[in-house]
């Protein structure tokens, strides 16, 4: 468990240091992803990665039984 949460910090770091570099790529704009944009703000979804995301939180709820 120590192991994971540790890997998990470490993987956060490293895209943190990289988000200059990973926004510079402009590779924001994928098939599936919903933009809304009104006068002040723009938000931007990917469909797509909400789903991953959601696979991989239930799989880890699961893994662990929560």
């Amino acid at each position: 468990m120590a192991r994971f949460v540790i890997i998990l910090v470490l993987t956060g770091v490293v895209i943190g240091l990289l988000w200059p570099v990973l926004i510079r790529l402009r590779r924001g704009r994928v098939p599936g992803g919903v933009g809304i944009r009104r006068e002040r703000t723009s938000f931007f979804v990917f469909i797509a990665a909400c789903v991953a995301v959601s696979f991989l939180i239930s799989g880890v709820l699961w893994w662990f039984r929560l």
